[in-house]
């Protein structure tokens, strides 16, 4: 075996390490639709340009593409929910198509992608046991706990008629998890909460990425999705790795496809046109991540270990 196979053997295996370890956050401890959407995602895909030579007036099926960008900004766009909720359903939707986007990249960045699968596995796991017990019934009312605030003690009305599933949505998860016990501040644990501060980083890490690549410098020529990207992960993901980890990661960002490989994978002639369309998902995923980290936040659960 020559050198430079010897060396891509190598970078493989040390990516397949990377891919187990990516969302796992506090590394030091381990080496380890609802479619209801539809009409908001028709406004805004007639939005921003809609009916110009800018874009193509309605995000449609991109024919031959595993990742559709309009089933993501559909997803997307049906999760937030009351005055400051997320459905985890159309969320978890939502992961399932941004997983095949990596996966679209190349198998290097598609490594990344098994290790988001789990985490969605593990909130569709957890919400299917309780379904199943009768415990399940005890969650409170979706509508009692969306005025902003969900600590434990701090409802009164927990005992409302009408109650949802544990796993409805974000805050209807942290509030039973948290009443049950589930949560460790201390040590790793298995809950939801948990899972999804994971999910959260992540979710950052890709908005952040979207957004870049969405921009349409004045002058100056485009900087490469690779370059991007890196930027994107040192400013969130990289802050919850270990040195090891942040360089393996670099590794997986060099195999990133050019510019336009993202211009056939959502079906647009230009960079004006990618754009719009970004910018639109990143929009939608600032939405969902700002009701994310403001439920979490306010339960002190930003450095779940």
């Amino acid at each position: 075996m020559g050198v430079k196979s010897k060396a891509a053997a190598a970078i493989l295996v040390l990516l397949l390490f990377l891919g187990s370890l990516w969302l796992q956050g506090g590394l030091d401890y381990h080496w380890d639709a609802c479619l209801k959407g539809y009409n908001q995602f028709h406004q805004l895909s007639n939005s921003s340009g809609a009916g110009t030579a800018e874009g193509p007036r309605v995000l449609e099926a991109c024919p031959g593409q595993t990742f559709q960008v309009s089933l993501l900004l559909t997803h997307l766009l049906a999760a937030p929910a009351y005055s400051s909720d997320v459905l985890l359903q159309p969320y978890l939707s939502s992961w399932d198509e941004l997983v095949k986007f990596m996966e679209s990249l190349g198998p290097m960045v598609g490594l990344i992608s098994k290790e988001i699968e789990t985490k969605t596995s593990v909130i569709r796991q957890l919400a299917l046991q309780a379904e199943e017990s009768p415990e399940a019934e005890l969650s409170p009312d979706v509508h009692s706990i969306n005025s902003g605030n969900t600590v434990v003690g701090t409802k009164s009305n927990v005992e409302a008629s009408e109650h949802a599933g544990a796993y409805h949505s974000v805050r209807s998860m942290i509030w039973v998890e948290l009443n049950r016990g589930l949560v460790d501040f201390h040590h790793q644990s298995d809950s939801g909460c948990r899972t999804i501060l994971r999910l959260h980083r992540a979710l950052l890490w890709l908005k952040l990425f979207l957004e870049k690549l969405a921009e349409t410098p004045v002058a100056g020529r485009l900087k490469s999705p690779s370059d991007l990207c890196r930027e994107a992960y040192q400013r969130t993901l990289a802050n919850y790795h270990t040195w090891f980890v942040r360089r393996a990661a670099e590794l997986a960002f060099i195999a990133m496809p050019e510019r336009g490989f993202f211009f056939r994978l959502v079906c647009v002639q230009n960079q004006d046109q990618l754009s719009i369309v970004l910018t639109r998902v990143a929009q939608a995923i600032e939405e969902v991540y700002s009701r994310t980290q403001k439920a979490l936040e306010e339960n002190g659960m930003l450095d779940l270990p």
